[in-house]
This record gives structure tokens, C-alpha cells and sequence, in this order.
């Protein structure tokens, strides 16, 4: 069943400090149009450069994820995002006015409660989900970490958490499916071992740290004077350790809160695929760096589909341009007008048809017994068909020469034979700016892409 994709009706903040920098910071997110996915600007920074929520601009994953893009980062991301993913929101802007995001208590209700109170709205266009149809792995031998990507009806998760530690011992957890999010994982907040904290505290690392936005695991005996310090300097009257190895600082909300609260890690960490994606994760041990490393195999794989991915084409219907009208935009001419009619042609998109037949001139000396289409000639011909929408920019095509400008990652896939109909079908990579085009390209037979390149070409008018 198709659902329509969904944004929120209207802006809303919340304030806290991030737990590193120890800033005051604020965190608005603002509806986004249709195929947006999410992305943070950072607003304290001139020009408010745009960081898209991509696992490919990760740049660190120490202590929460970190994202990098056009000279800015944002830091602890993933709460925020398993917010929205968990939700099953589609476009948000996130802006940022400091250089993380506030951890809050630690977990993403303060920010399904901010989302929830403002609403949603359903747009128009339909929700890709990607299904995933084979099993993908990833395994970190140092970290023992493993993780598993399988078919599934819905998009679920398990994990497991096992640290050697006697207290919190090996903890299981499973979302089945994501209406399960907002009640029994979105309160989950972030935990950490004694040591860590000591450590961290020590180097000045979580200046915005808080007994009250983290459960603290104690795995090994402590004085009553260690306590003592701990408690003066996070200003607690008294510190102590309940049972089951847990600081007083807060009261548990599930007897396996850890375990959730890594499975609330990897769903916001995987927001970093850049759209819904439906199959089972199996995790084992898993930590900000693994779930980075399998969003992007995640993602890959996505994008090698996408492009295997052929589009249909109705090559009975009438043409955009016939071979008469093309004749009066293109300066080429027989036996070098190598396109028959344009079927498709939009601002940013042209779609163009060579019928290759056993009678072309250039049979007759390429291969003449196992004729192929020259490589070169599949790239002039999409090159005259990248010409058509850029020559349909000015009002007098007649009057301008195409000339090329630029070949790149050009890749020849499969030999093109008389009696094959070839499909050019090319999109702006940046918008026509005095009259030069920056294309890319495929070249299509049946259901496979035969060639593909990206290309610059310029029109020049005639003097």
C-alpha cells in the first residue's frame, strides 16, 4: 500500500547545551517540500551552510555521529534523527545555531514531543521505500562488532549489547515495527561506564554533561569519597550506587534501557542512508562507527540498484521533435545527424532515439562482419540530443552552432548491433548557464544501459 510522504505543519524549537561543548544551543525544525530527506544548517555561521544527512559526510564518530558539509559541522546527531525516522517523517530542515545538537536527557523524547506537538502534514508526492532483497553484512573483528541487513515485510531491529560487564551482562532488544518507536524506545536514554565518565570528565570533554542526561553503569567497586567528588561536581547533594550497579542519578525505564537505547542509536544513525529502506537489522555489539559503515553499504547498494533501475520509455508515442523539426534546431546533417526524434523534453531533461539499422554508413567499415556501433559515435549522438535542450533555451536555435566542451567518466557497457533502438536519455547536472550545458547521460537498449557519460557542450550563436 503506497503512503503519501509527510513533513510537519509548522516550525518548533527546542533549547538545551550540547553535552560536549557545554553551550546554550537552539534546535528548529522546519517543514521541508517533497524529496527533501533531512538536512541541519547551521545558522550561527555566515550564509548558513546546508549539511545533508548523508553517511558519506560523516567525519566522526568518537562520541556520538559528527557531520561535515560546506565548511560546517554538527555533532551528536543521532537522537534528532532517530526522532524523525522513527516518526516516519520524510522532509525536515534542522536548523542549528551552535555547533551540536542538545542532548536534552539524552534521548529523543524531547524531540518526538516537540514534533508531535505541532502535527504533521501529508504531501503530495508518494514514499520511496527502498526494499532490500538480499543479505548485506558487516563485521569490525577489532570490536567484535557484527551486523546483519535481511529481507523483511517490515523494517525491524535487533540488537544485542554484551560489554563483559557483570553488572549490565549481555541485554537483548527488538523494535518490530516503527509505531513501537515513540512508547518503547524514544525515552531510551544514552548510558555510559563509570570510567568513561571519569575520563571524560578529566579531559574536559562533556562540559554539558549532566547525571541527569545519562545512566551511569558502575562496573567495578568505588569509595564513598570517589562519590563524594562525583557528586560536587555535577552539584548532587549525595551520589550513590543503587543496586544492580546504577548510579542514583535516574531511574530506569526499561530493565534493558541500554540495549534500547543502542537500537534508538541505530536508527537515527541510519537516517545516513538518505531515505525509508524496508529489512531486518541484526546487531551485534554495535556503536556509532559500525552503523556509519553499514548505512553507507546500505546506501551503495541502493544507488547500484537505482541505476540498474531502467526507466520505460513509450516510443509509439508522438514525438516532442521529429527528424524535420530536429533538422531546423541541429546544424548536423547525413550522414553525422545520428538522432531520429526526440521523445522527451523538459527543463532539465531531454530524451532522444538513434534506430540503429544493418544499412548506416559506418557499418561498412567498422567490424563489416560483426558490425558494432563505434564508441564514439554513441557519445556524438548523445551529445546531439544533450544539444536539442540546450538549444531549446533560445528562442532561434537556427542561428547557433553546439560545439563539445568536455567528456567525462565516459563507460561503454554493452555492444549496440543493427536492429537495436537506442534510448539517450540525459539530465542537468547544474543549471544552463551562458549557453553551456552540464549533462549526464545513458545510453539505453531494452532494459539494459549500454553507455553513460557525463558531458559539457556550449552553444555559440552563428556570426
Amino acid at each position: 500500500m503506497s503512503q503519501k510522504q509527510k513533513t510537519i505543519k509548522k516550525p518548533i524549537t527546542v533549547s538545551g547545551v550540547g553535552l560536549h561543548t557545554g553551550a546554550k544551543v537552539n534546535l528548529t525544525f522546519k517543514p521541508a517540500p517533497e524529496n527533501h530527506w533531512y538536512k541541519f544548517v547551521r545558522t550561527d555561521i555566515e550564509g548558513s551552510p546546508v549539511i545533508d544527512v548523508d553517511a558519506f559526510n560523516v567525519v566522526d564518530t568518537s562520541r556520538g555521529t559528527t557531520l561535515q558539509q560546506n565548511g560546517a559541522r554538527i555533532s551528536t546527531t543521532e537522537h534528532a534523527l532517530a526522532a524523525l525516522v522513527g516518526l516516519q517523517l520524510d522532509n525536515i530542515i534542522i536548523e542549528v545555531d551552535g555547533p551540536e545538537v542538545p542532548i536534552m536527557d539524552g534521548s529523543a523524547a524531547p524531540f518526538v514531543e516537540a514534533l508531535l506537538s505541532v502535527g504533521f502534514e501529508e504531501q503530495d508526492a508518494e514514499r520511496e521505500v527502498y526494499v532490500l532483497n538480499e543479505v548485506l553484512s558487516y563485521e569490525e573483528p577489532a570490536r567484535n562488532v557484527e551486523m546483519l541487513a535481511v529481507p523483511s515485510p517490515e523494517y525491524r531491529i535487533t540488537v544485542m549489547v554484551d560489554y563483559n560487564s557483570p553488572v549490565l551482562g549481555t541485554q537483548h532488544a527488538q523494535l518490530h515495527k516503527m509505531e513501537e518507536f515513540q512508547k518503547d524506545f524514544s525515552p531510551c536514554r544514552t548510558f555510559c561506564f563509570l570510567h568513561e565518565l571519569e575520563s571524560l570528565v578529566k579531559h574536559d570533554l562533556i562540559k554539558g554533561g549532566d547525571l541527569n542526561n545519562a545512566i551511569v553503569v558502575v562496573d567495578r567497586e568505588i569509595s564513598q569519597e570517589k562519590l563524594d567528588e562525583l557528586a560536587k561536581l555535577f552539584n548532587k547533594p549525595r551520589v550513590e550506587v543503587k543496586e544492580k550497579g546504577i548510579l542514583n542519578n535516574v531511574q530506569l525505564h526499561f530493565q534493558n534501557e541500554p540495549a534500547r537505547h543502542k537500537l534508538l542509536d541505530i536508527i537515527g544513525d541510519f537516517a545516513l542512508v538518505g531515505m525509508p529502506f524496508q529489512g531486518h537489522i541484526l546487531a551485534a555489539r554495535p556503536g556509532h562507527a559500525a552503523n556509519v559503515e553499514f548505512a553507507k553499504v546500505i546506501k551503495e547498494v541502493i544507488k547500484r540498484d537505482r541505476n540498474q533501475k531502467v526507466r520505460t520509455y513509450d516510443l509509439n508515442a508522438t514525438p516532442v521533435y521529429d527528424i524535420n523539426k530536429i533538422t531546423k534546431m541541429l546544424p548536423h546533417r547525413i550522414p553525422f545527424l545520428l538522432i531520429d526524434k526526440i521523445m522527451e523534453l523538459e527543463a532539465d531533461r531531454v530524451v532522444g532515439v538513434k534506430n540503429v539499422t544493418m544499412n548506416e554508413w559506418f557499418f561498412q567499415g567498422h567490424f563489416p562482419e560483426n558490425p558494432v556501433m563505434p564508441g564514439v559515435l554513441l557519445i556524438e549522438a548523445m551529445a546531439q540530443t544533450g544539444g536539442i535542450l540546450v538549444l531549446n533555451t533560445v528562442p532561434d536555435p537556427e542561428n547557433y552552432w553546439t560545439y563539445f566542451m568536455k567528456i567525462n567518466e565516459a563507460r561503454f557497457k554493452q555492444k549496440v548491433m543493427p536492429g537495436d533502438t537506442v534510448i539517450f536519455d540525459l539530465k542537468l547536472i547544474s543549471p544552463i548557464r551562458r549557453g553551456i550545458c552540464h549533462m549526464k547521460g545513458e545510453a539505453i537498449v531494452g532494459d539494459k544501459v549500454v553507455m553513460e557519460a557525463e558531458m559539457m557542450a556550449q552553444i555559440v550563436k552563428k556570426s
